[in-house]
């Protein structure tokens, strides 16, 4: 029964990721090229820390097929990520990441906005190595993110301007009689 109802929604997510591929063109994806600074293996998910982002990756089952099908489309992981995040662990960009902490019992909990918090089941000595890498390297993403988004301000700016400069221009030539 689970089984034949998992089958019906792989087949839909696959129907749907041809749509909305097709229909957006593509977009960027989150896996990352970055080499893995931390890697934590347990018996059904493995822990991967890039430089920019978190990956929790399950090993095998259905959970791992749903996995892979919202990791392949990021369209589709963006609009549909946000119904299975209890399910299935999604990649994080540290970038989104608003605190990483070790709770009583050892687990590691990554509080990211608008969305429930991640529980990472670990040892202790794991998830305090894997915090503090994060409390590291979060506030470089951070910054990181923050310079792109006045770079990116900055330049509209100088392209209204450039604009502005030219509609200037030709109104004084049309004035002229040109």
């Amino acid at each position: 029964m689970f089984h034949s109802i998992f089958t019906k929604l792989r087949n839909w997510l696959r129907a749907k990721v041809l749509i909305f591929h097709s229909y957006k063109g593509g977009a960027v994806s989150y896996m990352t090229t970055e080499p893995i600074i931390l890697e934590i293996k347990k018996p059904h998910f493995i822990v991967k820390l890039h430089s920019s982002l978190l990956e929790v990756d399950l090993k095998e089952g259905l959970k791992k097929e749903l996995e892979d099908i919202l990791e392949a489309k990021p369209i589709l992981r963006d609009s549909l990520g946000f119904l299975f995040q209890t399910v299935v662990p999604l990649d994080v960009p540290l970038k989104d990441i608003e605190s990483a902490t070790v709770d009583k019992k050892g687990q590691v909990k990554i509080a990211i906005p608008h969305r429930r918090d991640i529980l990472i089941p670990l040892k202790k000595t794991e998830s305090k190595r894997l915090v503090d890498k994060l409390n590291e390297l979060i506030p470089i993403e951070k910054r990181k993110e923050m310079e792109r988004i006045m770079a990116s301000e900055k330049a509209k700016k100088e392209r209204t301007l450039e604009r502005a400069k030219g509609e200037f221009a030709r109104e004084q030539a049309e004035q002229r009689g040109f």
